[in-house]
């Protein structure tokens, strides 16, 4: 189920946040109107213990707080590629394909956060504003955790538009196995966090190579997505 999994003591050690990013054994694509969703998503909230909130990712930068009981129905579901909270016993999930996503979370306060980080998304910081909301949220001390994505050598784009990314974020300039034009997009959301002063651990593994992760740039529209979860116990 589980490609990675990590946790975060919460100072005084009362509770502590756990992440994980799921591998192709499950496939989160999809709403509730999709059997092979519900059947996933309900292993993944079995295991735990806890509903997760998600989003309709659109490659933007907006990010939303979840106050409330997560949504029920696909109907429901938040147009966003960030989510925050400070609400108990709720899970937050980022699905992804090749882009890259982010948990994070703060070792004082509990909050949690969420990001999902394509091209566009990168490039517009929708990672930043997601710790800029934490810390409204009073985050004081933030971690973060990027999950498997398609690698900076594998990630071949139009020499255009890799030259527009890096005019925002230079660490994403990058050149494929075959030296053409590549974007990193996990450098760049690397170089983001650690402009915010946040902590971070790498998962290793770029999607596109590794045949237990999902990845649209090889399978097209059969493929299937990963999961980025993170929530408070």
């Amino acid at each position: 189920m589980f490609v990675f999994r990590d946790h975060l003591d919460l100072d005084p050690g009362a509770s502590r946040v756990e992440i994980g990013f799921t591998d192709a054994s499950l496939d989160l694509q999809g709403g509730d109107d999709r059997p092979a969703f519900a059947g996933d998503l309900a292993r993944v909230v079995e295991e735990a213990g806890v509903p997760f909130a998600r989003l309709s990712q659109v490659h933007g930068a907006e990010v939303v707080e979840v106050v409330d009981e997560p949504p029920r129905g696909p109907a429901e579901v938040p147009s966003a590629d960030g989510l925050v909270t400070v609400r108990p016993r709720t899970g937050l999930m980022i699905r992804t394909a090749d882009c890259v996503p982010v948990l994070l979370a703060d070792a004082v306060s509990g909050v949690i956060g969420a990001a999902h980080a394509g091209r566009a998304g990168t490039a517009l910081g929708v990672v930043p504003r997601t710790a800029a909301r934490m810390r409204e949220l009073g985050a004081q001390r933030l971690h973060a955790w990027i999950g498997p994505h398609v690698c900076g050598r594998c990630y071949e784009v139009p020499a255009q538009m890799r030259a527009e990314v890096a005019a925002v974020v230079p660490q994403t300039f990058s050149e494929t196995h075959a030296g053409t034009p590549a974007l990193d997009l996990g450098a760049g959301v690397r170089a983001q966090l650690e402009a915010e002063q946040v902590s971070v651990v790498e998962v290793p593994g770029c999607t596109l190579e590794d045949g237990a992760l999902h990845s649209y740039r090889r399978d097209g529209a059969a493929a299937g997505r990963l999961a980025g979860l993170v929530w408070r116990r």
